[in-house]
């Protein structure tokens, strides 16, 4: 059996989807069962391997659903980055100048119950080959374009030879400088990372950004999967999102970025939550946010300290927040303002 826990095809194949297969790994409390078996917004599903490690409360209770999720929050909304505002062709949005976001896939083998995406993830797209030729031609006809992020859902599960494509594709228009993949693999499905796709991915040059919480996802299997990775001379950050009574204490943070500098991955964002719909629950003050920031400045090594960026609802791209005195409030808003000097709102309820 151990030969096929470790295929990353068959820990797809056999992902956890149903509060009866869930509790063969452990023991799910009355609310818990009660999230399962009312609507569920978000789809739910988590591979064997990362089931495994749900016997840490912090990553339990990133990935099974609850009762919050149903509530509507103040300001959250289903699109709260307003992407569908900069949709450019079916798979390509485009909100900063350089840079575009390619959707190649709507499928997580573990999906995030915070996650920015779930108005779409787990959901049915046509990602036939052909359907991407307008997103490839809008990037030719576009010669701002340099950095084209490959997300989704999670463009590792997609397979070598679609990926390859892909990348090709994207590696032939000249003025594309930057390809990078975001992926959550390397902790959820660390078997997916194979000699293989290491030598196809440096063929490309692509880097990794890579999704991280807490130390906890750590797990043997996750570490040999980032050295791997490195040994083959991929870069890798790391985007961490600051979920509250998870992660928004300092050591809990100092933990997991020098882990992952342990295993070459650069900690690079702290990610304030994003409000998108039924996320109340795992969002932190901005004050909390600004906090954290500030006790890891000068504690730590520079090296592990990542931006604490807040995603500007709407579509006005991520900022960095150094100090108090960037931000003002407004009722139950934060107010700040981005690169263009244009104002956004977070909702941050006292």
């Amino acid at each position: 059996m151990n030969e096929f826990i470790n295929d990353w095809k068959w820990q797809i194949a056999n992902c956890i989807s149903t509060r009866e297969q869930l509790a063969e790994y452990i023991d799910l409390t009355a609310e818990e069962r009660n999230a399962f078996a009312g609507d569920i917004p978000l789809s739910f599903a988590v591979t064997p391997h990362y089931a495994g490690r749900l016997k840490s409360d912090a990553l339990r209770r990133t990935v099974i659903p609850t009762v919050h999720e149903n509530r509507q929050g103040t300001g959250e909304l289903a699109d709260p980055l307003g992407e569908e505002d900069h949709r450019a062709t079916p798979h390509l949005i485009h909100t900063y100048p350089d840079k575009v976001l390619f959707l190649a896939t709507t499928f997580c083998s573990t999906y995030c119950r915070y996650c920015t995406r779930s108005r779409m993830v787990g959901k049915p797209l046509n990602t036939a080959a052909s359907t991407f030729e307008p997103t490839y031609q809008y990037i030719e006809s576009h010669p701002e374009i340099r950095d084209v992020l490959l997300s989704g859902g999670d463009p590792l599960t997609m397979t070598d030879s679609v990926l390859d494509v892909i990348l090709t594709r994207l590696r032939s228009i000249p003025h594309v400088r930057m390809v990078r993949i975001g992926s959550k693999v390397p902790a959820v499905l660390p078997m997916r990372i194979t000699d293989e796709l290491c030598a196809m991915l440096r063929k490309h040059r692509v880097w990794l950004s890579l999704h991280f919480i807490h130390a906890a996802e750590l797990s043997p299997e996750t570490q040999a999967a980032c050295q791997k990775l490195s040994d083959h001379g991929i870069g890798m950050v790391s985007q961490t999102v600051l979920l509250k009574g998870i992660n928004d204490d300092t050591q809990t943070l100092v933990d997991l970025f020098y882990g992952l500098l342990e295993i070459n991955v650069k900690p690079y964002y702290l990610l304030q939550c994003d409000p998108v719909r039924g996320s109340a629950h795992f969002r932190t003050s901005v004050e909390r946010g600004i906090e954290l920031i500030q006790s890891l400045h000068g504690h730590i090594s520079g090296l592990a300290v990542p931006q604490y960026v807040i995603d500007a609802p709407g579509g006005g791209g991520k900022v960095p927040i150094l100090s108090r005195a960037q931000i003002r409030r407004d009722g139950d808003d934060v107010v700040f303002r981005n690169y263009k000097g244009k104002e956004y709102r977070y909702p941050d309820p006292v």
